[in-house]
Formats: C-alpha cells, structure tokens, sequence
C-alpha cells in the first residue's frame, strides 16, 4: 500500500524503477496541467489503471520502454511518457495518450511509475486518492473490460468468447494484450 521497487531482470541496477497506485483520484486536471506545463517535478508515467489488465501487462511497457531507453531508440520526450506508449499497439503517440495517459475527469484510478528514487513524499502530497497495492486483485478492480477490448481490438475474438469462466477469459485477454504490444512495428 506504499510506493513499491520493481525488480526487473536485465535492466541495469542504476536503473530503480518504482510504482505506485492509487484508487479514487481526486485531483486528476491538476496532475495532468504538470504534465502538460512539463514540470519537472511531475516527470512520472501516470497511467490509466482501468486500461490495465495486470502487474504483467503494465511490467511489459516499463520493460520495453527501458530498453528504448537503453538502446536509444526513445520516440516520445522521456522513459516515462515512453512507458504509457508502450501500451499502445500501434505507434500513435496521440492516442497512445489519450488512451492509457490520465484523463481529467474521466482518470479514476492511477498506477504512477518513476524510474529514480525518493518519491513517495512528493506523491501523496501531490496525488490526492487512496493508496493501493498495485495487485493483479486490485488492478482486476479498476480494469474497464469494454475499453480494453476495444483497444486491442478483442470484442468478437473466438478465443475470448468462448471462454465461461471470468479467470480464464481475463488471462486470455491479457496474454493477447500483450502480444498486441509485442507485436507493434514489426
């Protein structure tokens, strides 16, 4: 229920990656006024949570927006506006944005990843919402299943229609998910 260090093989030690997630943000038109001010201070990736299917699927595009970091190879301004893009299955940065970037108003849940140390203080003076374990439970909490079918263009999908059961259907979606992500660009 606090900031949390992810632990991610293969990613140099220099780099610490960190995340946070937070339920019923309050001041979401503030958050994204720093963001788009470019205010250093709030140089985090804020991401949706309801366009997030599990810790896997968001770990995928930190993992892969490090390595474009790595490799040099960053098409947006930073790793953590590369991050909410990694989302994305196509290369559109407008509507990788618009997508799994915060909202103001319509942003109720909030994963908030940062890849250097020290920021817990600076969040929960500046993120007005409720602490959370960023969980594959809590995260199932704030998913809106028709925005992520309609994302990665699943409504219809064989594969996920005829699964009954709600645990399969969710890991189906998110392995698709993640393929779709996998697969941008090739």
């Amino acid at each position: 229920m606090a900031l949390e260090r992810l632990q991610l093989e293969h990613i140099p030690p220099a780099y610490q990656v960190y995340a946070a997630f937070f339920r019923d943000v309050a001041n979401t038109d503030f958050l994204q006024a720093q963001l788009l001010a470019r205010n250093s201070e709030f140089e985090y990736a804020f991401v949706d949570a309801s366009s997030v299917i599990s810790r896997l699927h968001l770990l995928s595009a930190v993992y892969s927006a490090l390595n474009a970091l790595l490799d040099g190879t960053l098409r947006t301004p930073n790793v953590h506006s590369e991050i909410v893009v990694s989302l994305n299955v196509n290369n559109n940065i407008a509507d990788a944005y618009r997508r799994w970037g915060i909202t103001p108003g319509k942003t109720k849940d909030l994963i908030v990843v940062k890849t250097q140390e020290t920021i817990w203080a600076h969040l929960t003076e500046h993120v007005h919402g409720t602490p959370a374990p960023l969980t594959d439970v809590e995260l199932a909490l704030a998913t809106d299943w028709p925005k992520i079918r309609k994302y990665y263009r699943l409504n219809g999908v064989p594969a996920l229609e005829r699964l009954a059961d709600e645990g399969a259907r969710r890991k189906e979606g998110e392995r698709l998910a993640i393929m779709g992500m996998a697969l941008r660009g090739l």
